[in-house]
């Protein structure tokens, strides 16, 4: 099992260049430490979040690492132009020298996304996946034509090409027509910090029954803080875990309440999915044995490929502790 670190580039101290300044510390860190992936987050509209231009970031991190390999997770499709999406990726992958990896995913559950970008909910994932299938072709044939329900193009050659035949890809979703589009062309699948343990199992169960080859290749993110105690940790923890439930709690309810219900994101049916205790109970949070156990549980149970941790200490020496400790006690103990 890789291990990885999940960057969200959190925006703590109300300062974009401080917050910029930390994750990439963080990358750094984690690649010193011997980390094998890096997965940057895309969020629109959000101070919290200062992520964006997702693809730029990375840009960056490729400049400022040397090993670790460096992904996506995920590239929100249906927001964007996927014939340019293909070019960029194509170049990152030259730029950071193989080292990408194509987290995809369709986006929420963020009403101003989809609001901003004109992009319905009911849409989101029929794009993403159209879009996926589009970029896909860019990337490894010439003299492409596609004519699909949002996308068409007329004989492109995409120049350059990537560097990796094929980059990893991966799609960040529980939806059963992400899951049949990933079975079909073999991609991976990521699993959200709050998506529980059985709803884990049972995507990949879906999975399996349309392709047995062995791809249902696994990223987990999961919250991470590992202290001394499970006391300090969940002492440390709760500030960040708190924010995210009412956070979250608050997109649900516009949701709910906006005539949309039936398209709210597969996560929102885990009727208790941001609710504190289940948050805690589900996240990497604890001393070093409490960590290892659960590494050891979600391993055993999902055959994980990757898991990226998500420090959520709101202090950076504190989260560049978590993850010394982390490589150096957990990771080794629960091998």
């Amino acid at each position: 099992m890789k291990t990885g670190i999940f960057c969200t580039y959190e925006n703590y101290h109300q300062s974009v260049k401080q917050a910029i300044a930390d994750q990439v510390a963080l990358v750094q860190k984690a690649e010193e430490l011997g980390f094998e992936e890096a997965w940057v987050t895309e969020h629109h509209f959000d101070e919290f979040h200062v992520s964006p231009s997702i693809l730029m970031l990375l840009a960056h991190l490729a400049g400022v690492t040397d090993r670790i390999r460096l992904g996506s997770a995920a590239v929100l499709l249906a927001f964007h132009n996927p014939i340019q999406i293909a070019e960029e990726i194509a170049t990152l992958d030259h730029l950071s020298q193989g080292r990408f990896a194509f987290g995809v995913a369709r986006g929420g559950p963020f009403p101003d996304q989809n609001k901003h970008f004109a992009t319905s909910m009911g849409d989101a994932r029929a794009k993403t996946l159209e879009a996926m299938e589009l970029v896909w072709k860019l990337l490894y044939e010439s003299e492409v034509s596609f004519q699909g329900q949002f996308y068409h193009c007329d004989r492109v050659t995409l120049s350059p090409k990537p560097v990796q035949n094929p980059i990893p890809a991966w799609i960040a979703s529980g939806d059963d027509d992400a899951i049949a589009f990933a079975a079909e062309h073999s991609f991976g699948l990521m699993g959200g910090a709050p998506f529980s343990l059985q709803k884990l199992k049972t995507t990949l169960a879906k999975y399996r029954q349309l392709n047995s080859s062995g791809s249902e290749k696994l990223i987990l993110v999961r919250f991470f803080l590992v202290a001394e105690t499970d006391a300090e940790a969940v002492s440390e923890a709760l500030p960040f875990i708190d924010k995210f439930s009412r956070r979250m709690q608050e997109f649900a309810h516009r949701i709910q309440h906006s005539g949309n219900a039936q398209n709210f994101t597969q996560l929102s049916q885990q009727s208790n999915a941001f609710d504190p205790d289940f948050l805690l109970a589900n996240s990497i949070i604890g001393s070093v044995r409490t960590c290892r156990d659960k590494v050891k549980r979600f391993q055993d149970e999902l055959n994980v490929e990757t898991i990226a941790l998500q420090p959520i200490a709101l202090d950076l020496a504190k989260n560049q502790e978590s993850l010394t400790r982390y490589w150096q006690e957990v990771r080794s103990s629960a091998m």
